[in-house]
């Protein structure tokens, strides 16, 4: 039996969680879809995939196989075409880990206009927030917004653009609680905190020779960027939040940049990846596409 042809099968049955959605999709029987699984866990001496009358799952062991298999897959793909001089459609299941405020109306339609363009690649996306391990839970790609030495040193990443975070607010919050024209008129402000920030009801400004702190009052922490978000155009208080996310609020008169001189910070939003010899089609195109884009979205 061919064990390229059964390391295929294996990877269509563990996506789809079905040896019968497998057959129907690769075009055999059932049957010779258990074969070739058989052939590579006897091949293997240990079993691959736990079967019962519900479902499918992949074992510890399985799921270790399955990460290393697939991405050897499709770049077997790029590189036929290569030789071959043909172009590789992207196709399959793109899984995307990235920041909460990524879901926004902009990267939203970025991602529909991609789609559109290759209709077989299916997204995937966990916005939790946390900083997934893309091998071991078997993402093909993670957007982080941090510095490039913060990123893992044994991951790929490109720079995709500067995201700006502007401190915002309701008119509604400024109209009853007085625009600030200085920073000293922040002080005693409500603030809608990110967690991750690690501030202690302060912030300071300026350089060495001129810092300036602020006091102010935190009324909301979260990690959810969304949910800060919406605080803020409900008048709750002031936030930190990314222009990206929070363009369409500011175009239509919800939101306010505060004090946006003086009181901003930014950082780079990277696409990263698992070191591979060859990366497929599906991640290479979108990271492309995104790269090309997503700058338009950024500005202030």
């Amino acid at each position: 039996m061919d064990t390229l042809t059964s390391l295929q099968v294996f990877c269509m049955v563990a996506e789809l969680k079905s040896f019968t959605a497998a057959a129907d999709r690769l075009a055999l029987s059932p049957a010779m879809v258990s074969k070739h699984v058989m052939h590579l866990e006897n091949r293997l001496a240990t079993r691959l995939l736990n079967r019962t009358s519900r479902r499918v799952s992949l074992t510890e062991t399985g799921t270790l196989y399955f990460t290393q298999v697939r991405p050897m897959l499709e770049g077997l793909d790029e590189v036929e075409a290569a030789v071959s001089n043909v172009t590789v459609t992207p196709r399959g299941r793109l899984k995307l880990s990235a920041p909460v405020w990524i879901a926004n109306s902009f990267v939203a339609g970025l991602m529909a206009q991609y789609h559109r363009r290759y209709p077989d690649v299916t997204f995937d996306m966990d916005l939790s927030g946390r900083i997934v391990n893309l091998v071991d839970e078997g993402f093909d790609l993670a957007l982080r917004a941090t510095s490039s030495d913060r990123l893992d040193p044994g991951l790929i990443s490109r720079p995709l653009t500067r995201i700006n975070f502007n401190l915002m607010s309701s008119p509604a919050y400024l109209a009853r609680t007085g625009r600030p024209a200085k920073l000293a008129d922040l002080n005693g402000h409500s603030m809608l905190l990110y967690s991750g920030m690690n501030l202690s009801g302060s912030l300071s400004f300026g350089g060495p020779e001129d810092r300036e702190t602020v006091q102010f009052r935190t009324v909301m922490q979260s990690e959810n960027e969304t949910m800060l978000h919406q605080a803020a155009l409900e008048g709750m208080g002031l936030t930190f939040l990314p222009t990206l996310m929070a363009a369409p609020d500011i175009a239509a008169g919800r939101l306010e940049s505060v004090l946006p001189e003086v009181i901003k910070f930014s950082t780079t939003l990277h696409a990263v990846y698992p070191s591979r010899k060859y990366l497929s089609a599906k991640v290479r195109t979108f990271i492309d596409f995104l790269a090309g884009r997503i700058s338009v979205g950024s500005a202030d």
